[in-house]
């Protein structure tokens, strides 16, 4: 997650830098007369971060791509993803005064394979570039020293596309649906890009807190103050991302990480327990969390 790998550089100099990340996470557990319960599972990811960065005389540009895939297999289910992730991010900076910068910033996010609503597994949900976001924005970065950097933009184009028609006519991740008339028929195709116009702020922590034990944060907020449905302009979508790296020696590392994503466009589904039985009982905004705990074998490059 973030860039977490690759930001345990002492200095920047003037001209290119790169460098990269690859990593393999495993965990296993197993059960045989297990008087408390359990069930065996495996499951792997694989991690892939690479930065290319250049530091000239009062300007900067960081390129930072971000990997990641992940297969979980249980006793009593098949096999499911439990990861996946393509994230790229461009941030060009000049110098404007003081620690302020102009800066330009695009980030592109989407996956890689299909992801379903468990434990139904025939009808996708998700699928590559269903949902895709593509975010530019233009502001001021307040860059204080090299471990944050607080980025506010008046000015922040925010796209979303589903190009899978299916999932646009359902009005998938908010754009908009398909249309019908009263006996069924589609009579105009669900939207596959919803465009946003708006304000964002953006802020990076990236800190070794003890010795080789590496602190990382990022928070991504964008409020759409054009949104046509006025009531919607309060709302704020957030994504915050926080990660703990600890460095075991050069090739092995526990992270811990953490996401949190709210979109009051995008309606996820919401279950009650009925009769001991999880039951999905409508759709709406809620905020969506996700955590893991890893065990890493990797390398940098």
């Amino acid at each position: 997650m973030l860039s977490i790998a690759n930001s345990q550089e002492k200095k920047d100099t003037l001209g290119w830098h790169k460098s990269g990340f690859i990593a393999a996470n495993f965990s296993h557990a197993a059960f045989s007369n297990w008087a408390e319960g359990g069930e065996n599972s495996i499951a792997g990811t694989g991690i892939f971060n690479f930065l290319v960065k250049y530091r000239g005389y009062k300007k900067y540009w960081d390129n930072n791509l971000d990997l990641a895939f992940g297969l979980l297999k249980s006793d009593d289910e098949g096999i499911r993803k439990n990861e996946d992730k393509i994230d790229f991010s461009s941030n060009y900076g000049k110098f404007a005064f003081g620690k302020f910068y102009y800066s330009a910033q695009l980030n592109f996010r989407t996956q890689f394979a299909a992801g379903y609503n468990y434990p139904n597994d025939t009808e996708e949900i998700s699928k590559f570039m269903a949902p895709g976001f593509l975010t530019l924005a233009i502001g001021l970065n307040w860059k204080p020293n090299k471990y944050f950097s607080l980025f506010v933009s008046p000015v922040t184009g925010k796209f979303t596309f589903v190009l899978d028609q299916k999932l646009a006519d359902a009005g998938a991740f908010g754009v908009d649906s398909a249309i019908y008339d009263a006996n069924g028929n589609k009579i105009q195709k669900g939207k596959q890009i919803r465009p946003e116009f708006g304000a964002s702020l953006n802020a990076v922590l990236e800190k070794e807190i003890f010795k080789n034990i590496l602190f990382a944060t990022k928070l991504q907020l964008f409020n759409n103050y054009t949104d046509k449905n006025s009531a919607n302009r309060k709302n704020i979508d957030i994504n915050w991302e926080t990660g703990l790296l600890m460095k075991v020696n050069s090739f092995l590392s526990a992270a811990v990480s953490t996401q949190l994503i709210y979109d009051n466009d995008i309606p996820v589904p919401i279950y009650q327990t009925i009769n001991g039985v999880k039951t999905q009982v409508g759709k709406g905004p809620r905020t969506q969390f996700k955590e893991s705990l890893a065990l890493s074998i990797g390398y940098k490059f």
